[in-house]
């Protein structure tokens, strides 16, 4: 059979089991769908880049101390290392994605990027507290998810655990309360932008 018709599954274990190649078909397989994902957070060819090495460097790492476990689907798995070294990335450069008004509402949009000046931390602590006072007036289970997801960086395995909800539910209330969020702003007409 061609290697490359082999599940992501079987590739993770021929290349657990020492078969180099098989991540390097798996690398291939994924390239383009994790690379866009990175590019659309960082919007840096040069960021995307070491994103993406560092990204495929961690998934070698746990594969070869057979820390990798079957229980969810390999690309998924991928993604959420690239995500979270998007995050470390923007921590290390103090600086978070600019707000982009496409109908999504990003949370993380409105935290420091990265300049000082007092007028900018008055700013920055007026639109924290309009989120926390907007936050308040969401429905009970959409506010304790992103609570919980954005101030407590729990994951939706953790939420959906803790809430007695399967994980689509706490998904569906995390989307639901991040457009309620957005309508609140566009109604009281608050700007998250403080270029």
């Amino acid at each position: 059979m061609n290697v490359k018709f082999l599940s992501d599954a079987q590739l993770v274990r021929n290349y657990i089991s020492g078969e180099e190649s098989a991540l390097s078909i798996l690398i291939n397989r994924h390239q383009q769908r994790l690379y866009g994902f990175i590019f659309s957070k960082v919007y840096d060819r040069d960021a995307t880049e070491d994103i993406f090495q560092d990204t495929f460097i961690k998934v070698i790492r746990t594969l070869k101390k057979g820390k990798y476990n079957e229980q969810g689907k390999f690309l998924p798995w991928v993604m959420r290392i690239a995500h979270n070294l998007i995050i470390d990335y923007f921590r290390k450069n103090k600086r978070m994605p600019k707000f982009k008004n496409n109908g999504d509402f990003d949370v993380f949009s409105v935290l420091s990027d990265g300049s000082s000046n007092a007028e900018h931390k008055i700013i920055q602590g007026q639109i924290t507290n309009h989120l926390r006072l907007l936050l308040e007036e969401l429905p009970q289970d959409q506010k304790d998810v992103i609570k919980m997801r954005l101030y407590q960086d729990m994951s939706f395995k953790e939420i959906s655990d803790n809430t007695g909800v399967s994980i689509n539910t706490a998904l569906g209330r995390m989307r639901y309360g991040l457009i309620n969020l957005r309508k609140m702003i566009d109604k009281h007409n608050i700007n998250l932008i403080n270029d």
